[in-house]
């Protein structure tokens, strides 16, 4: 299942906060923040999706994702390479260092980290 690119945001502010209460996340927001019925309908989705859970405290509910970051863009990495790249990691990689404004430094560090997985295997 996939977020929507304005579950993405609340996500990723949950993300980094770990878990928060309504008002720590509405205050995350720069201006001009959404109303709360909007965050309140964001949540209750995302819980619905499995990807946030909370915690009662007295009236209130703590919020915490229940999927790593990691875990879900790689997820959608893999999905994107699947369906727009013929499930090629290579074809892929070359759009991307063809295609993005890459400087020599950027593709020089991208190098070292292939030539370090390379190492591992």
């Amino acid at each position: 299942m996939q977020l929507s690119k304005t579950e993405e945001e609340l996500m990723n502010i949950l993300w980094k906060q770990q878990k928060a209460f309504m008002k720590d996340l509405l205050e995350a927001y720069p201006e001009p923040r959404p109303a709360p019925t909007t965050i309140a309908t964001l949540l209750k989705r995302m819980t619905d999706k499995g990807f946030v859970a909370y915690k009662s405290a007295g009236r209130s509910r703590e919020y915490y994702p229940t999927v790593k970051k990691k875990d879900y863009f790689s997820k959608h990495v893999n999905g994107l390479i699947k369906n727009f790249f013929n499930d090629s990691a290579s074809q892929f990689a070359s759009f991307f260092t063809q295609e993005t404004d890459l400087s020599k430094d950027e593709l020089e560090d991208l190098k070292k980290l292939i030539d370090q997985e390379l190492k591992k295997k």
